[in-house]
Protein backbone atom coordinates (compact mmCIF):
# COMPACT_ATOMS: atom_id res chain seq x y z
CA UNK A 1 0.00 0.00 0.00
CA UNK A 2 1.30 3.94 0.22
CA UNK A 3 2.64 6.04 0.99
CA UNK A 4 5.74 5.80 -1.53
CA UNK A 5 8.33 7.22 1.06
CA UNK A 6 10.38 5.14 4.00
CA UNK A 7 9.57 6.13 7.41
CA UNK A 8 12.13 7.70 8.89
CA UNK A 9 14.17 5.86 11.74
CA UNK A 10 12.76 6.81 15.18
CA UNK A 11 14.53 9.36 17.41
CA UNK A 12 16.18 8.39 20.93
CA UNK A 13 15.18 11.46 22.41
CA UNK A 14 11.58 10.27 21.57
CA UNK A 15 9.01 11.27 18.57
CA UNK A 16 7.96 14.63 19.64
CA UNK A 17 11.21 16.34 20.49
CA UNK A 18 11.62 16.75 16.83
CA UNK A 19 8.33 18.39 16.98
CA UNK A 20 9.06 20.71 19.88
CA UNK A 21 12.26 21.51 17.73
CA UNK A 22 10.48 22.41 14.86
CA UNK A 23 7.42 24.38 16.46
CA UNK A 24 9.88 26.57 18.45
CA UNK A 25 12.64 27.26 15.52
CA UNK A 26 9.39 28.17 12.64
CA UNK A 27 7.96 30.31 15.27
CA UNK A 28 10.81 32.15 16.73
CA UNK A 29 12.13 32.45 12.83
CA UNK A 30 8.38 33.85 11.70
CA UNK A 31 8.51 36.34 15.04
CA UNK A 32 11.26 38.34 13.05
CA UNK A 33 8.63 38.83 9.98
CA UNK A 34 5.38 38.96 12.04
CA UNK A 35 7.11 42.29 13.48
CA UNK A 36 8.66 43.26 10.09
CA UNK A 37 4.82 43.15 8.51
CA UNK A 38 3.19 44.94 11.22
CA UNK A 39 5.53 47.73 10.94
CA UNK A 40 5.16 47.64 7.27
CA UNK A 41 1.63 48.16 7.48
CA UNK A 42 0.86 50.41 10.58
CA UNK A 43 3.17 52.93 8.25
CA UNK A 44 1.65 51.75 4.84
CA UNK A 45 4.85 51.16 3.53
CA UNK A 46 5.43 50.16 -0.04
CA UNK A 47 3.54 46.99 -1.04
CA UNK A 48 6.24 45.57 -3.04
CA UNK A 49 8.33 45.09 0.64
CA UNK A 50 4.70 44.03 2.55
CA UNK A 51 4.71 41.39 0.14
CA UNK A 52 8.24 40.46 0.06
CA UNK A 53 7.98 39.81 3.86
CA UNK A 54 4.85 37.94 3.92
CA UNK A 55 6.65 35.13 1.42
CA UNK A 56 9.38 34.89 2.99
CA UNK A 57 7.25 34.45 6.59
CA UNK A 58 5.31 31.88 4.20
CA UNK A 59 9.11 30.09 3.92
CA UNK A 60 10.23 30.10 7.86
CA UNK A 61 7.89 26.78 8.44
CA UNK A 62 10.43 25.20 5.58
CA UNK A 63 13.34 26.92 7.36
CA UNK A 64 12.33 25.57 10.64
CA UNK A 65 11.47 21.42 9.34
CA UNK A 66 14.90 21.52 7.64
CA UNK A 67 16.83 22.61 10.20
CA UNK A 68 14.97 19.69 12.45
CA UNK A 69 16.15 17.57 10.28
CA UNK A 70 19.82 18.02 10.27
CA UNK A 71 19.81 18.64 14.25
CA UNK A 72 18.04 15.41 14.10
CA UNK A 73 18.85 13.16 11.10
CA UNK A 74 21.39 15.11 9.41
CA UNK A 75 19.78 14.74 6.48
CA UNK A 76 16.65 15.81 4.39
CA UNK A 77 14.89 11.98 4.11
CA UNK A 78 11.12 11.87 4.96
CA UNK A 79 9.75 15.06 3.64
CA UNK A 80 7.81 13.52 0.81
CA UNK A 81 10.06 14.64 -2.17
CA UNK A 82 8.47 11.44 -4.25
CA UNK A 83 5.74 12.62 -6.64
CA UNK A 84 3.76 9.42 -5.56
CA UNK A 85 0.48 8.40 -7.88
CA UNK A 86 -0.18 10.77 -10.44
CA UNK A 87 -4.18 10.57 -9.12
CA UNK A 88 -3.40 12.18 -5.80
CA UNK A 89 -1.19 15.12 -7.69
CA UNK A 90 -4.55 15.70 -10.12
CA UNK A 91 -6.81 16.08 -6.38
CA UNK A 92 -4.44 18.58 -5.15
CA UNK A 93 -4.86 20.77 -8.13
CA UNK A 94 -8.64 20.16 -8.62
CA UNK A 95 -9.93 20.33 -5.61
CA UNK A 96 -9.41 23.78 -4.46
CA UNK A 97 -10.13 25.06 -8.03
CA UNK A 98 -13.72 23.08 -7.68
CA UNK A 99 -14.10 24.73 -4.30
CA UNK A 100 -13.45 27.88 -5.31
CA UNK A 101 -15.55 27.99 -8.27
CA UNK A 102 -18.64 26.64 -6.14
CA UNK A 103 -18.27 29.23 -3.49
CA UNK A 104 -17.92 32.42 -6.32
CA UNK A 105 -20.43 30.61 -8.82
CA UNK A 106 -22.87 30.91 -6.11
CA UNK A 107 -22.36 34.13 -5.49
CA UNK A 108 -22.29 35.21 -9.34
CA UNK A 109 -25.41 33.04 -9.93
CA UNK A 110 -27.51 34.51 -6.86
CA UNK A 111 -26.25 38.02 -7.29
CA UNK A 112 -24.45 38.28 -4.09
CA UNK A 113 -20.86 39.25 -5.88
CA UNK A 114 -22.32 39.59 -9.79
CA UNK A 115 -20.30 38.67 -12.35
CA UNK A 116 -17.78 40.87 -14.28
CA UNK A 117 -18.94 40.09 -18.00
CA UNK A 118 -16.27 42.92 -18.71
CA UNK A 119 -12.98 40.70 -17.70
CA UNK A 120 -14.95 37.76 -19.88
CA UNK A 121 -12.17 38.92 -22.50
CA UNK A 122 -9.56 39.18 -20.63
CA UNK A 123 -9.11 35.41 -19.71
CA UNK A 124 -10.01 34.67 -23.69
CA UNK A 125 -7.07 36.32 -24.78
CA UNK A 126 -3.85 34.54 -25.68
CA UNK A 127 -1.74 36.80 -23.75
CA UNK A 128 -3.05 36.03 -20.22
CA UNK A 129 -1.32 32.41 -20.45
CA UNK A 130 1.35 33.52 -19.42
CA UNK A 131 0.47 35.65 -16.48
CA UNK A 132 -2.00 32.58 -15.54
CA UNK A 133 0.75 30.47 -15.45
CA UNK A 134 3.20 32.76 -13.71
CA UNK A 135 0.65 33.16 -11.42
CA UNK A 136 0.21 29.51 -10.33
CA UNK A 137 3.89 28.62 -10.23
CA UNK A 138 4.55 32.32 -8.22
CA UNK A 139 1.74 31.03 -5.85
CA UNK A 140 3.10 27.22 -5.83
CA UNK A 141 6.57 28.77 -4.70
CA UNK A 142 5.56 30.49 -1.73
CA UNK A 143 2.95 27.98 -0.72
CA UNK A 144 6.21 24.76 -0.87
CA UNK A 145 7.95 27.10 2.17
CA UNK A 146 4.91 26.36 4.42
CA UNK A 147 4.24 22.96 3.27
CA UNK A 148 7.43 21.43 3.35
CA UNK A 149 6.97 22.32 7.36
CA UNK A 150 3.52 21.66 8.44
CA UNK A 151 2.73 18.98 5.49
CA UNK A 152 6.15 17.63 4.95
CA UNK A 153 7.26 17.47 8.32
CA UNK A 154 4.85 18.38 10.71
CA UNK A 155 2.09 15.52 9.75
CA UNK A 156 4.15 12.78 9.13
CA UNK A 157 6.08 12.98 12.37
CA UNK A 158 2.97 13.86 14.23
CA UNK A 159 1.94 10.47 13.05
CA UNK A 160 4.79 8.62 14.76
CA UNK A 161 2.89 9.02 17.90
CA UNK A 162 -0.74 9.96 17.40
CA UNK A 163 -3.90 8.41 15.44
CA UNK A 164 -5.00 10.66 12.16
CA UNK A 165 -7.79 12.68 14.09
CA UNK A 166 -5.54 13.59 16.65
CA UNK A 167 -2.78 14.60 14.34
CA UNK A 168 -5.44 16.15 12.03
CA UNK A 169 -6.36 18.64 14.47
CA UNK A 170 -3.15 19.43 16.47
CA UNK A 171 -1.54 20.00 13.03
CA UNK A 172 -4.44 22.38 11.99
CA UNK A 173 -4.60 24.14 15.23
CA UNK A 174 -0.96 25.10 15.21
CA UNK A 175 -1.37 25.78 11.43
CA UNK A 176 -4.54 28.09 12.48
CA UNK A 177 -2.49 29.85 15.21
CA UNK A 178 0.67 30.62 13.15
CA UNK A 179 -1.61 32.66 11.17
CA UNK A 180 -3.50 35.03 14.21
CA UNK A 181 -0.23 37.46 14.08
CA UNK A 182 -1.15 38.05 10.91
CA UNK A 183 -4.69 38.87 11.18
CA UNK A 184 -4.04 40.66 14.42
CA UNK A 185 -1.16 42.92 13.70
CA UNK A 186 -1.17 42.86 9.58
CA UNK A 187 -3.76 42.80 6.79
CA UNK A 188 -4.40 39.39 6.73
CA UNK A 189 -7.86 39.43 7.24
CA UNK A 190 -11.54 40.18 5.77
CA UNK A 191 -13.26 43.57 5.50
CA UNK A 192 -15.56 42.97 8.36
CA UNK A 193 -14.62 42.61 12.09
CA UNK A 194 -11.60 40.64 12.85
CA UNK A 195 -13.38 38.43 15.45
CA UNK A 196 -15.74 37.84 12.06
CA UNK A 197 -12.73 37.04 10.30
CA UNK A 198 -11.54 35.06 12.98
CA UNK A 199 -15.18 33.02 13.52
CA UNK A 200 -14.64 31.49 9.94
CA UNK A 201 -11.21 31.33 9.34
CA UNK A 202 -10.93 28.62 11.82
CA UNK A 203 -12.84 26.22 10.82
CA UNK A 204 -11.85 26.81 7.43
CA UNK A 205 -8.06 26.40 8.26
CA UNK A 206 -8.91 23.24 10.37
CA UNK A 207 -10.99 21.49 8.24
CA UNK A 208 -8.28 22.45 5.16
CA UNK A 209 -5.96 21.36 7.21
CA UNK A 210 -7.61 17.69 8.14
CA UNK A 211 -8.22 17.56 4.39
CA UNK A 212 -4.48 18.21 3.76
CA UNK A 213 -3.05 15.82 6.56
CA UNK A 214 -5.11 12.90 4.73
CA UNK A 215 -3.95 13.20 1.20
CA UNK A 216 -0.56 13.71 2.46
CA UNK A 217 -0.83 10.40 4.21
CA UNK A 218 -2.46 9.18 1.41
CA UNK A 219 0.28 9.97 -0.88
CA UNK A 220 3.16 10.09 0.79
CA UNK A 221 3.80 13.40 -1.46
CA UNK A 222 4.04 16.59 -0.19
CA UNK A 223 3.66 18.16 -3.71
CA UNK A 224 -0.23 17.12 -3.20
CA UNK A 225 0.02 19.97 -0.61
CA UNK A 226 2.10 21.98 -2.36
CA UNK A 227 -0.04 21.44 -5.26
CA UNK A 228 -3.47 22.46 -3.38
CA UNK A 229 -1.92 25.54 -1.02
CA UNK A 230 -0.23 27.39 -4.17
CA UNK A 231 -3.78 26.61 -6.57
CA UNK A 232 -5.95 27.53 -3.48
CA UNK A 233 -4.09 30.59 -3.29
CA UNK A 234 -3.96 31.93 -6.54
CA UNK A 235 -7.66 30.71 -7.58
CA UNK A 236 -9.12 32.54 -4.16
CA UNK A 237 -7.23 35.33 -3.89
CA UNK A 238 -6.72 36.59 -7.27
CA UNK A 239 -7.95 34.25 -10.36
CA UNK A 240 -11.68 34.53 -9.62
CA UNK A 241 -11.79 37.76 -7.90
CA UNK A 242 -10.85 39.19 -11.08
CA UNK A 243 -14.35 38.59 -12.65
CA UNK A 244 -16.20 39.45 -9.31
CA UNK A 245 -17.94 42.78 -8.78
CA UNK A 246 -17.39 43.50 -5.06
CA UNK A 247 -20.34 43.76 -2.39
CA UNK A 248 -20.58 43.75 0.82
CA UNK A 249 -22.12 40.91 0.70
CA UNK A 250 -20.08 39.11 -1.37
CA UNK A 251 -17.14 39.96 1.09
CA UNK A 252 -19.02 38.35 3.81
CA UNK A 253 -19.67 35.32 2.01
CA UNK A 254 -16.11 35.14 -0.63
CA UNK A 255 -12.50 34.12 -0.12
CA UNK A 256 -10.75 33.08 2.85
CA UNK A 257 -12.26 35.26 5.18
CA UNK A 258 -16.11 34.35 3.95
CA UNK A 259 -18.64 32.15 5.48
CA UNK A 260 -19.09 29.82 2.57
CA UNK A 261 -15.85 28.79 2.58
CA UNK A 262 -15.54 27.92 6.06
CA UNK A 263 -19.35 25.65 5.65
CA UNK A 264 -17.69 23.81 2.69
CA UNK A 265 -14.44 23.12 4.39
CA UNK A 266 -16.28 21.85 7.55
CA UNK A 267 -18.12 19.57 5.24
CA UNK A 268 -15.08 18.21 2.73
CA UNK A 269 -13.16 17.51 6.32
CA UNK A 270 -16.07 15.21 7.98
CA UNK A 271 -16.03 13.26 4.60
CA UNK A 272 -12.39 13.06 4.20
CA UNK A 273 -12.67 11.87 8.14
CA UNK A 274 -14.92 9.52 7.10
CA UNK A 275 -12.38 7.71 4.89
CA UNK A 276 -9.94 8.14 7.55
CA UNK A 277 -9.64 3.61 7.49
CA UNK A 278 -7.92 3.94 4.25
CA UNK A 279 -4.86 5.26 5.15
CA UNK A 280 -1.65 3.63 5.60
CA UNK A 281 -1.72 1.15 8.01
CA UNK A 282 2.08 1.31 8.65
CA UNK A 283 1.52 5.27 9.06
CA UNK A 284 -0.75 4.96 11.77
CA UNK A 285 -3.59 2.38 13.27
CA UNK A 286 -6.61 2.47 10.50
CA UNK A 287 -9.24 4.09 12.66
CA UNK A 288 -9.01 6.94 15.70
Amino acid sequence: MMPAEKQCPRYPSGPLMPVLTFLILTFSFSSVFWYLISVTSAVKANAVLLMTFTIVNMWCPAAGAVATRFIYQRNLKGFGFGLGKIKWLIMGMLLPVIVGLAMFGSAWVTGMAPFNTDKVTTILAFSFIPVFLAGILFNCFAAFGEELGWRGFLVPELSRSMKFTSLALLSGAIWTVWHFPLIFFGTYHGTGPVLYSLAVFIPSVMGAGLILAWMRLMSGSVWVAVLFHGFWNYFIQQFYPAFTIKTRAGDMMLGEFGWFVALIYIALAIIFWKFRGRLPVHTMEKHS
